[in-house]
């Protein structure tokens, strides 16, 4: 059975043709300055790889990946595999730039191209960045953290069964980068998959800042499947909750 489960902020487990796969972990109550407004979901069993689109640290976070065990093979962006606290967690690391795609437990991982300033730190070397798009039966998109880019029409050749699209992050204001819930909308119109869930959104705020942005917890998710609804009506749109699971 093929199946999507929202762990909160970029963190799904796609189960699909008999493959567990799990996206850029983020696992735990507190992160840096960050409080998690969900509840700290239970660590999935038996993962057959871990897909990391970038190294910034709500998605490469190497408190969760070590919670999660060394047994699942790390698949992450070109270049990324040489990188301090990749290479500190001592499993097997996996490489993949945009156009290459690799075999995981009957299921196909191909890296797409994604928009994005990966590096770990701000002045740090030059990080990529990557999307996925797993293949099974069905086709699962799962964007990482990307701008809105007209190559995103090349990604859906061959249709897509679902997009995993990021709408918002985790404060007031988006840098660059990111998409905002019609920045998203647009991509689901460029993409047209049958099912868009949003994601990066809805699970973690800044310390002390439940009051004053308590509304992002709900409002991005209700503002993409609005915007969807009026740019692309014919793309099914799920808001899921942090560890809701849906069926495909």
């Amino acid at each position: 059975m093929d199946r999507l489960t929202w762990l909160g902020h970029s963190t799904v487990l796609i189960e699909a043709g008999g493959a567990r796969l799990l996206t850029d972990p983020l696992l735990r109550h507190r992160v840096v300055h960050l409080r998690r407004h969900a509840a700290v979901p239970t660590l999935p069993e038996r993962l057959d790889a871990v897909l990391v689109s970038h190294l910034h640290h709500d998605h490469l976070h190497a408190p969760s990946l070590r919670a999660l065990g060394a047994e699942a093979p790390l698949i992450v962006p070109q270049g990324a595999g040489s990188s301090r606290t990749v290479r500190s967690l001592r499993r097997e690391v996996r490489e993949l730039a945009p156009g290459d795609s690799i075999a995981v437990a009957g299921v196909r991982v191909h890296a797409v191209p994604a928009v994005h300033d990966g590096r770990r730190h701000p002045f740090g070397a030059e990080g990529p960045a990557v999307g996925f798009v797993v293949q099974g039966a069905r086709r699962v998109y799962f964007a990482g953290d990307t701008e809105l880019f007209d190559g995103m029409r090349t990604i859906a050749d061959g249709g897509l069964d679902a997009a995993l699209l990021p709408v918002w992050g985790w404060g007031p204001r988006l840098g660059p980068g990111h998409m905002d819930p019609d920045e998203a909308a647009r991509a689901a119109q460029l993409l047209q998959p049958a099912l868009a869930i949003p994601i990066h959104w809805g699970t973690y705020l800044p310390l002390g800042a439940g009051r004053r942005l308590g509304h992002l917890l709900d409002d991005p998710g209700r503002a993409f499947a609005e915007h969807v609804a009026r740019r692309a009506p014919e793309v099914r749109v799920s808001v899921l909750a942090p560890g809701q699971r849906l069926e495909l």
